[in-house]
């Protein structure tokens, strides 16, 4: 007599018609590395926060010196972090400072340049948009400057102008309304402006906020503002 669980030609027949039950496929073996006792720790602390680790007396973690690496680690990342994310405001700057504050700067991080002059509600409104992004992407240094005081004689009628800096140099200028949305200068075509040049780092939380208002651009153009 056959054995049902063989796997030859007359037993698929059978199969095939109903006569035997289905063959159980095997589990493929799992190619993952079984977790090690310390990654399982380090993914345990990573949900405790930094100024509670003193307080654990879970025998777990009784071996100090892992304890200390980690806390250690867990400082230098968030120092990290803080030296990286160390603007958030839109800061006023003056032409002697253009050089350290912009251009140097702009070697270490990405510098948004706003060339204004407070009597343009143009520029006003400009100044507010660049200070909701500066809040949202503080690795990224906005700052802004009067317009003649940065270039002598800059005609008005160029305002408001934003200058993109970054790796050391001048990486995109956009002159005008026209080249930064339109004279309404919505908040996600300037948002796009910058990314596009790759001047603001998007985090996943902020990706999801960004794609969202994406969504809701109501302009189907979405050429280059150049």
């Amino acid at each position: 007599m056959n054995n049902p669980e063989e796997d030859t030609e007359w037993n698929d027949i059978l199969r095939a018609h109903g006569i035997l039950p289905p063959k159980v496929e095997e589990k493929e073996a799992s190619d993952e590395e079984p977790e090690s006792i310390d990654e399982r720790r380090t993914r345990q602390l990573d949900e405790v926060p930094l100024d509670e680790l003193d307080t654990l007396d879970d025998e777990s973690f009784a071996d100090d010196h892992f304890l200390e690496a980690y806390r250690r680690q867990r400082m230098a990342e968030i120092k990290a972090r803080a030296e990286q994310e160390r603007y958030g405001t839109l800061q006023q700057i003056s032409e002697p400072d253009f050089i350290r504050e912009v251009t140097e700067a702009s070697k270490e991080t990405w510098v948004v340049v706003h060339l204004f002059q407070p009597s343009l509600p143009l520029c006003r409104l400009l100044n507010e948009r660049l200070g909701v992004l500066a809040a949202k992407y503080p690795a990224t240094k906005f700052v802004k400057i009067i317009a003649t005081d940065c270039i002598r004689n800059y005609p008005d009628r160029n305002l408001p102008t934003l200058l993109i800096y970054g790796r050391g140099d001048m990486q995109r200028q956009c002159v005008g309304t026209a080249q930064l949305g339109g004279p309404q200068l919505p908040l996600n075509k300037l948002e796009r402006i910058l990314e596009q040049v790759g001047a603001l780092t998007i985090t996943a939380d902020k990706q999801d906020h960004h794609d969202d208002d994406d969504g809701d651009d109501g302009d189907e153009d979405d050429d280059d503002f150049d």
